[in-house]
């Protein structure tokens, strides 16, 4: 059994990193599905500590005492993650993490709530991991998938949008597409030709372009990203030893994750069998074009360009497109909320 709390109990719920824009979604998210709060207290950093923001005081979270919380959602990196969390749980809430603190920690459960629920029948930290944004808008759809063909290999290609990379990723796509507009203004009126803007947070510029390389690299030149995608594909689908190889790229989109999945299975799949499954799959939805657009705003990823992969023996393409925001950050840590309640 996963639930925590018995049905109909208003629960005392914190947000940690609330002022930030998971953070901010995650207020909206509860709004919208009606979460049973008894309370509500925000926590952010020293600099915001003192503001308000819907009626409620933010506290400072280094300094701030959380008994009584029962649920405290977390979304402020890893260092604040590192440092808070254990004490937060150990104050009696259970903590949902959305940062890479706690992933690999064979003692905390990583959770896509539609695909693994299970897991967190076992909480010896009081802690449960949200996955990475780009991992998320993929275990929904590979869940079936696997189940019936019993996936044996994953190539995954993502298109990642920028506020992936926070407010900051969005104000500095922003900014490189004002810069680009203004330069080709002044160049049609015969001015200077200085259209490319300067690379900020990326390695090259975003706007109008794409940055393969977007991350700190690691294990045999794999980025970060890239091995999260494979370490948590692994852990939550129970396939330890999965071959996986990732690219991850991002390109110049605000919001939605996009990415192409080559995978290859155990026994046979038609391209008509996998829609069937994806088709009443939780949380996924079949569409003809997938794309972030449409995805933006809305709950589910959106799944299409299922096809047969003639390159291995059971083999699928397709892409998936889903909202990091929501899907990929602060809607699956309330519906992990949610499942804790009976």
């Amino acid at each position: 059994m996963v639930h925590r709390f018995p049905k109909g109990q208003q629960l005392n719920v914190g947000i940690v990193g609330a002022t930030g824009v998971v953070g901010s979604t995650m207020r909206e998210i509860l709004r919208e599905r009606a979460f049973p709060i008894a309370t509500l207290r925000l926590f952010a950093s020293a600099r915001s500590a003192g503001k308000v923001i819907d009626g409620v005081t933010i506290e400072d979270a280094a300094k701030a005492d959380y008994a009584g919380l029962d649920i405290v959602l977390f979304s402020a990196g890893g260092a604040t993650s590192r440092a808070l969390a254990p004490r937060v749980a150990a104050a009696g809430a259970i903590v949902i993490d959305n940062s890479s603190a706690f992933r690999a920690d064979p003692e905390v459960p990583l959770v896509v709530a539609e695909v693994n629920a299970h897991a967190m029948a076992n909480l010896p930290k009081g802690i449960i991991a949200n996955p990475n944004c780009t991992t998320m808008a993929v275990m929904p759809a590979l869940k079936p998938l696997h189940d019936e063909a019993g996936l044996t290999r994953l190539v995954a290609s993502t298109y990642q949008a920028v506020s992936g990379a926070g407010l900051e990723g969005i104000e500095v796509l922003a900014s490189q597409l004002a810069h680009v507009g203004d330069q080709a203004r002044l160049l049609a009126e015969g001015g200077h030709d200085d259209l490319l803007p300067q690379a900020e947070k990326w390695a090259v510029p975003i706007a109008h372009n794409v940055v393969p390389l977007n991350y700190v690299l690691g294990e045999d030149g794999y980025t970060e990203e890239e091995l999260k995608l494979r370490d948590e594909t692994r852990k939550i689908l129970g396939i330890p030893e999965l071959p996986v190889s990732a690219t991850c790229v991002r390109v110049p989109v605000f919001s939605g994750h996009s990415v192409s999945i080559n995978a290859e299975f155990e026994r046979p799949i038609s391209a008509a069998r996998a829609l069937e499954l994806l088709g009443s799959a939780p949380g996924v939805v079949v569409c003809e074009v997938p794309n972030p657009l449409e995805a933006t705003g809305k709950d589910p990823v959106f799944v299409g360009r299922v096809r047969q992969d003639p390159t291995v023996a059971h083999g699928l393409a397709l892409f998936v497109v889903g909202d990091n925001l929501r899907k990929g950050a602060a809607l699956n840590a309330v519906q992990i909320a949610e499942a804790l309640i009976g």
